[in-house]
């Protein structure tokens, strides 16, 4: 203890002491705001960090809600030519009802007119056959009652009369 004593009061001591205490005081301010500046630094890399992430996330929620709206009108857009399809199908459909429906008719009317035809000429074939069966019973009855020649021109002259009235 002696030794410690007789050292403190020893100037070369407490110069070393002031010299020790003095680069100690140096080194922490120099190294105080190395490491101040080096933690500014990483704070302003941090909050750089966190500006990119908060701008890219706003970025992506715009993209996000454009991809959404494109969406929604592509639905839209998808329901409207739906609908216009089953439009175009039902406008369709009543055309194709109604030329079936003038279809039928025009041939319901052109059987109809044949019908109508084929009964006029039936009717005619019969008159015809009717005309052909009371000439010949005309001149039957008119060469049983009335003889020569005065019959065989009246039966002529009555059968010309009646196929004129009857045709």
């Amino acid at each position: 203890m002696e030794f410690l004593i007789s050292e403190l009061s020893h100037a070369t001591f407490w110069v070393a002491i002031a010299l020790f205490f003095f680069l100690g005081g140096v080194f922490y301010i120099g190294a105080h705001k190395k490491v101040a500046a080096m933690l500014d630094d990483r704070a302003e890399g941090i909050r750089k960090e966190i500006e990119d992430a908060r701008n890219l996330r706003e970025e992506a929620q715009a993209l996000l809600a454009s991809y959404e709206r494109k969406q929604a009108e592509a639905e839209k857009e998808a329901e409207e030519m739906v609908a216009q399809a089953r439009h175009e199908a039902e406008q369709m459909a009543k055309e194709a009802a109604a030329s079936l429906a003038e279809q039928i008719d025009r041939r319901t009317a052109m059987a109809e007119q044949k019908i109508s035809s084929a009964e006029v000429q039936a009717l005619n074939e019969v008159r015809g056959v009717a005309a052909d069966v009371a000439i010949a019973a005309a001149t039957r009855v008119i060469a049983d009652k009335v003889g020569g020649d005065k019959a065989d021109a009246l039966v002529k002259e009555s059968i010309e009369g009646l196929k004129g009235k009857l045709h």
